[in-house]
């Protein structure tokens, strides 16, 4: 029977441990000796961490050994992954996780469960036993950089239509609360697309909990705004997205489904809401609260969300990964 490890968020391998066992493969805990290692990160300081940092899985997993990570991260951080651990004799393939409906109260179902594998030719054979495991949807290209480009492909236009809907409710309820000439009782707005289906159906029955959360979603647009500085450009959509549900995750809706950035377009409120929300700590950080949060036990250090950030400012780099059709 081979053997695997895990490294990395621990909701993650809750969820696929299971069948990973079904099919065969048995969970080590010393990685050193492990025939497979699979990591999963919501941070690719974090990530780099755990392959190049002291003790890193580059320096300690045995030749010949496959790491698959399912990881977002720039397609440059993944080539250079995959490089670093070639000159150990280390195979790695990698795997980014993408969740069909992210909204799903088990979104980490195997048939809800997609990924773009990329590596060494070798190294990917190996590995797609429990690939195939863990996905119900398997597409191969190149390598690995490949994988992190069509990733953030998904990643970009997926959110752009979970926020769409956000906004369409939203307006919707805000021309049912006024005073308008507008007669629109009775009336709901349609779904344009699954993912807007997904979130609409959610909202509406306020049903804000799931296993894909807000703290991996941010990772994913996090890294696709990284490779696009790489090209000197920006994303202006992207980017109003991620800072959107960044204040989800300020205000304490890090572990909550997507479909809570409803949460956000509800209006203002003061202290902390009936689904563990405390807006008190976004004055803190963005407004006149800053000075003084330090002063307040509730208040928080951004560098502690549990994901990247992101800064018009920083230098990322990252490489340029081959687009599949």
């Amino acid at each position: 029977m081979a053997t695997y490890a895990y490294r990395g968020h621990a909701r993650v391998i809750e969820a696929i441990e299971g069948r990973l066992s079904e099919a065969g493969f048995r969970r080590e805990g010393e990685i050193e000796i492990a025939d497979f290692v699979v990591t999963y990160c919501t941070s690719m300081t974090e990530l780099e961490e755990l392959y190049f940092g002291d003790d890193g899985l580059a320096q300690l997993l045995a030749p010949g050994c496959v790491a698959i990570d399912l990881s977002a991260s720039t397609p440059n951080l993944a080539n250079e992954i995959s490089g670093v651990c070639a000159v150990s004799d280390i195979a790695m393939v990698a795997a980014p996780l993408v969740a069909k409906n992210k909204i799903a109260a088990d979104a980490f179902e195997r048939v809800n469960l997609a990924t773009f594998v990329g590596g060494d030719g070798d190294a990917v054979e190996r590995a797609m036993p429990l690939v195939e495991a863990v996905f119900g949807d398997v597409t191969t290209v190149p390598d690995a950089g490949s994988a992190q480009l069509a990733r953030s492909a998904n990643t970009i236009q997926t959110t752009a239509e979970m926020v769409a809907s956000v906004e369409v409710l939203s307006l919707h309820q805000a021309c049912l609360d006024s005073v308008s000439s507008l007669d629109v009782k009775g009336m709901t707005p349609d779904a344009t697309s699954p993912e807007a289906f997904f979130v609409m159906e959610a909202v509406k029955e306020e049903r804000y909990e799931g296993s894909y959360t807000v703290e991996m979603l941010l990772a994913d647009l996090s890294a696709a705004m990284m490779m696009a500085d790489d090209y000197d450009m920006i994303l202006p959509q992207t980017e109003a997205a991620f800072h959107l549900f960044e204040l989800l995750a300020v205000v304490g809706g890090a572990d909550l489904s997507p479909a809570a950035l409803a949460l956000v377009f509800a209006g203002e409120r003061e202290g902390e809401d009936a689904h563990g929300l405390n807006w008190r700590r976004a004055e803190q950080l963005y407004g006149d609260g800053h000075a003084h949060a330090h002063d307040d036990p509730d208040a928080i250090d951004p560098d502690e969300l549990g994901f990247d950030g992101y800064d018009d400012d920083d230098e990322f780099g990252s490489g340029f990964g081959y687009s599949v059709n």
